[in-house]
């Protein structure tokens, strides 16, 4: 019998399995045990901690269908939040993810600031053929690739060029979202899909479809930061942007922009532990 402990943690309903051991051998067959709701621990993905020789830790990510290499950044505040309730870094702390350096700052008991590195790359209206109609999209990739499209540019009724959405609740995220996913423009990689609506000057609501669950999630805080950035190119939306979340919660972006260059950005969410606990990985 080998125990492994672990940490269960949620970022605004976005679940993770975090595992505080370096020796630990993690296969996408085990990934995907872990990860199912039904026959594991259940969780949208697992993070494992790491040391660093450049900044305070490390940390790897890997989506509950075994695939990695993604920003994701409700599992970047847990692991603050989890790390800073162990008394092993300060309020302030750098971090690696991805191949690149992160700061963040634990503002209180609930909520988590993490600094975010420029998009690599943002292209605004575009066309992509899907579900029967023509959207107008917009991607954006800050280290996990989005795509972003308004509530009000999808048809309910494609016979019927007038019938346009009017909320969140009459989009079909999992059937659209997964179509979208796996459309062949973002081949061979695909990305995460992104419903918006504007709800005021400086809010919107989104629903995510997430690439490696390959299903709808309560939050996503790259999507968040990625909508944002569109809400207010595209919308005019004032910042700092609050983006409620399908789970209810709601995070924070801000930015400045000058001569078309994000810098300074910066979310704001809640972290928090589940439970602890132990599993055999003899077993899995």
């Amino acid at each position: 019998m080998k125990l492994i402990s672990f940490t269960k943690m949620t970022g605004a309903g976005n679940d993770f399995i975090l595992f505080d051991d370096e020796s630990i051998e993690l296969t996408p067959e085990k990934i995907k045990i872990l990860c199912s709701r039904n026959y594991g621990i259940g969780a949208d993905g697992i993070l494992t901690i790491h040391k660093s020789q450049l900044v305070n830790f490390k940390i790897l990510y890997y989506n509950s269908d075994g695939s990695g290499g993604a920003l994701c950044a409700n599992g970047a505040r847990c692991a603050v939040k989890y790390l800073y309730e162990k008394g092993r870094i300060g309020r302030k702390t750098q971090f690696e993810f991805v191949g690149q350096i992160f700061r963040a700052e634990v503002l209180n008991e609930h909520s988590i600031l993490q600094w975010i590195n420029p998009p690599y790359s943002i292209k605004l209206n575009f066309k992509v053929e899907a579900a029967g109609q023509l959207f107008n999209a917009n991607y954006v990739d800050i280290g996990s690739k989005h795509l972003i499209i308004v509530v009000d540019d999808i048809l309910i009724n494609t016979s019927y060029k007038q019938s346009l959405a009017k909320d969140l609740t009459q989009v079909d995220v999992n059937s659209l979202g997964k179509e979208l996913r796996y459309h062949s423009d973002f081949a061979p990689d695909g990305l995460n899909v992104n419903f918006i609506q504007m709800i005021d000057k400086d809010q919107i609501s989104i629903r995510t479809y997430e690439r490696g669950v390959e299903a709808e999630t309560l939050a996503c805080g790259s999507g968040c930061v990625s909508s944002a950035i569109i809400a207010f190119l595209v919308k005019n939306l004032n910042k700092p942007i609050k983006v409620k979340t399908f789970g209810g919660e709601v995070l924070q972006v801000d930015f400045k922009y000058d001569e078309g260059k994000f810098t300074n950005i910066s979310l704001i969410g809640p972290a928090k532990q589940v439970f602890e606990g132990k599993i055999d990985f003899s077993t899995i």
